[in-house]
């Protein structure tokens, strides 16, 4: 069955977000830093990652609970090394400092050929791909990780959540070569919590195999989802080990305790990690039959999509066209229950909610 959408304009869409943030305490740099990735995650169809997801995990975990700060301030540690920076994000909120994050990356890729950004005591930043997209669509190559906010997802064979969803997300300069920049943006569980919140308003079950109940057994219901599942077993197992061996690195503290009740002595805050390449840094030049680092890439992409493989699909295509979508229809696409539940935020931050019946369906 079709799902019917119905179309928010973004001005409309991203001065909502604005006053929910600003009627929290945050500046509007900020709150603009947050509107601009939820305009990117619902126009790209990341509808788990929305400025609903946003302002529920500040309830939960942000302003309203400490675990952020509106307007502080990021420190900027010294290093003895050029093309790396180290920052206290002194629980800034996510969004605006991964922003700045991807712009220093890319302003030391500029000079070094390659930036790097480690980010301590900060908070969630959302939708990762996000970031990594924009660097890409810009004409770099892109990656970040972070420790998630919460442990949700129980370790390959284990009984109890000490990992969290933790995400990779890689963005590549292929438009030139396909059209759009290629993004592999995942969660290291089966699916991402935000998933499960969105199938529970929308009243649909969970895939098979992808959450446990608070006993520990594989669930569908996302009212009995208690903990989440690593993709590929051991596979996406080792992947969300990495994003807390850097989070370790950098100094994030003990995954089971991150934004739970305080505990004496110990840090509960997030880490993110950033890095930029320039293509150029990365060329040997000596492409065949003269191609040039851009061809090269594409004739690589063709030659994966070819043999009879012409009907698979690229990492960035579904956000490719879900853009296509948004943009021919004119604004964001959200469905009925995402409609109530933005004019719920808008009667928090008092503005004039949204009416259903006038806004146009897609």
């Amino acid at each position: 069955m079709t799902e019917t959408f119905y179309v928010v304009p973004v001005r409309a869409h991203d001065a909502l977000v604005r006053a929910a943030y600003v009627s929290r305490g945050f500046s509007t740099s900020e709150a603009e830093a947050a509107a601009s990735l939820a305009t990117a995650a619902t126009r790209h169809g990341i509808r788990t990652h929305s400025a609903i997801k946003a302002l529920h995990l500040d309830e939960l975990f942000g302003s309203k609970a400490g675990g952020c700060v509106p307007q502080a301030t990021i420190t900027k540690l010294p290093s003895r090394f050029a093309a790396t920076e180290v920052w206290n994000a002194n629980k800034k909120l996510g969004q605006a400092t991964a922003w700045e994050a991807v712009e220093t990356c890319i302003r030391l890729a500029d000079i070094y050929g390659c930036g790097t950004v480690s980010i301590d005591n900060a908070f969630h930043y959302l939708w990762g791909g996000g970031y990594v997209m924009e660097a890409a669509r810009r004409g770099y190559i892109a990656y970040t990780n972070c420790t998630a906010a919460l442990a949700e997802v129980v370790p390959f064979k284990g009984i109890y959540p000490t990992l969290g969803t933790n995400p990779h997300s890689w963005g590549f300069p292929t438009t030139e070569a396909v059209g759009f920049p290629i993004v592999i943006d995942w969660a290291t569980s089966v699916i991402a919590m935000g998933r499960v919140q969105q199938l529970k308003r929308e009243g649909k079950p969970l895939p098979p195999n992808a959450a446990v109940d608070k006993d520990g057994k594989p669930t569908i219901d996302p009212d009995h989802a208690v903990s989440l599942l690593p993709f590929g077993d051991h596979k996406g197992y080792g992947l969300s080990l990495i994003n807390e061996i850097v989070g370790a690195l950098i100094g994030g503290s003990l995954p089971t305790i991150r934004n739970r009740a305080p505990v004496a002595g110990e840090k509960q805050t997030c880490t993110f990690f950033f890095q930029v390449m320039h293509p150029d840094a990365m060329s040997g030049g000596a492409f065949a039959q003269g191609r040039s680092q851009s061809c090269n890439v594409q004739a690589v992409l063709a030659d994966i999509l070819g043999h009879g493989n012409d009907t698979c699909m690229l990492p960035g295509q579904i956000e490719a066209e879900a853009r296509a979508r948004s943009d021919q229809a004119g604004g964001l696409l959200f469905s009925l229950a995402e409609v109530e539940a933005l004019n719920e935020i808008a009667h928090e931050a008092g503005v004039t909610p949204f009416s259903v019946g006038s806004l146009p369906i897609a």
